[in-house]
């Protein structure tokens, strides 16, 4: 077992006023690491730039937060600093940090889109001043991002029975059947079967042909947001859940939905093209190629709750064995640490990483 470290972790925390999202990968990443004998102390980025500023403006407060963080480094003296879309800190604070610390070991890590540009220049922009990178996009767009040597590695999205405690896989009978929830239904329009939709249309299409569909659309067809506690009782009245993110066509990348809907006991009902047919087979997720073909998927578990049951309990015990909190929360370290291998994977189907 690894000796216990002091880890620093840097992120989005559900903190003060504005209380941020209890399925976030920053809690879930702080857990597995503390469960794994770790002491992890969070600071919020965000939260401490907004208390520094007269104003509550984050973006007056990013000075303040930067000397915030080396003094809060200072004193603790951690091994290891951690940095989850930390998009309040400078490079040029983390170089400060580890000219005061020279044992620290340094890493970032990324769960947006490696096809979106802005992303990319925010993980470049602190790449060359850390040891470790991690994304949750694996294949061509991820060995792009190791030019020049740099140590970038794939990271799932974890889940974490502690936050995802809902069953929806041993109930035969459950208030809804499809859950999915979306932001912003046409910015950015979703690519789904080769095609780009708003999902508010894309939510009538699937109404018209499955009339008798009960389902929970969150911020979808003028219905409210979920967030919260209301977010994770919505995910355990249903039975079934739709896995669409921006694109299904870069290996490995999904939003961290995933995690949340396999972890509750919902089916996951996804694209094949997201490669995510080389870790899980069709007894445990639902895949489909075509609209006509997720229509199918949807009306043939709903007539069948105890296939629908089975698929479920088994997506939700794989999920659970390959991304666990403590296992990707062991595995960043294992590579930031020691050397491992980027590309050795806890699962022996992937073969594209």
């Amino acid at each position: 077992m690894r000796p216990a470290l002091t880890i620093v972790h840097v992120g989005q925390f559900p903190f003060g006023l504005r209380a941020g999202f209890q399925h976030g990968v920053p809690v879930k990443l702080t857990n597995g690491l503390t469960r794994n004998g770790h002491l992890v102390l969070d600071f919020s980025d965000r939260d401490v730039a907004r208390a520094l500023s007269w104003l509550g403006n984050r973006k007056l407060g990013r000075r303040p937060a930067n000397a915030a963080l080396l003094a809060f480094c200072r004193h603790h003296r951690p091994d290891v600093l951690l940095l989850g879309h930390a998009d309040m800190i400078e490079p040029g604070t983390i170089v400060a940090i580890r000219d005061a610390l020279p044992g620290l070991r340094v890493a970032q890590w990324n769960v947006d889109p490696l096809f979106e540009p802005d992303n990319i220049r925010r993980i470049n922009g602190k790449i060359d001043v850390v040891h470790a990178t991690f994304v949750s996009t694996a294949g061509a767009p991820m060995r792009a991002l190791r030019e020049g040597g740099r140590k970038v590695a794939f990271m799932a999205n974890p889940v974490d029975f502690s936050i995802e405690r809902g069953r929806s896989d041993l109930a035969a009978d459950l208030p809804h059947d499809l859950f999915y929830a979306c932001g912003h239904p046409s910015r950015p329009l979703r690519v789904i079967c080769g095609q780009e939709w708003d999902m508010d249309v894309f939510a009538r299409t699937l109404l018209t042909r499955l009339p008798d569909l009960d389902p929970v659309l969150g911020g979808l067809l003028g219905r409210p947001h979920l967030t919260g506690a209301g977010y994770q009782s919505a995910l355990e009245s249903c039975a079934l859940g739709l896995n669409i993110s921006r694109r299904p066509d870069h290996y490995l990348y999904t939003s961290d939905r995933m995690a949340q809907l396999a972890g509750n006991g919902l089916v996951v009902l996804m694209e094949r093209t997201t490669g995510y047919q080389d870790v899980f087979s069709d007894t445990e997720i639902a895949f489909f190629s075509t609209l006509d073909e997720l229509c199918e998927q949807i009306a043939r578990l709903r007539a069948d709750p105890m296939r629908r049951q089975a698929m479920a309990g088994a997506g939700r015990a794989r999920y659970h064995e390959l991304f666990n909190e403590r296992a990707v929360a062991a595995r960043l370290l294992n590579i930031l640490l020691d050397d491992a291998d980027e590309d050795a994977e806890p699962w022996k189907q992937a073969t594209r990483i």
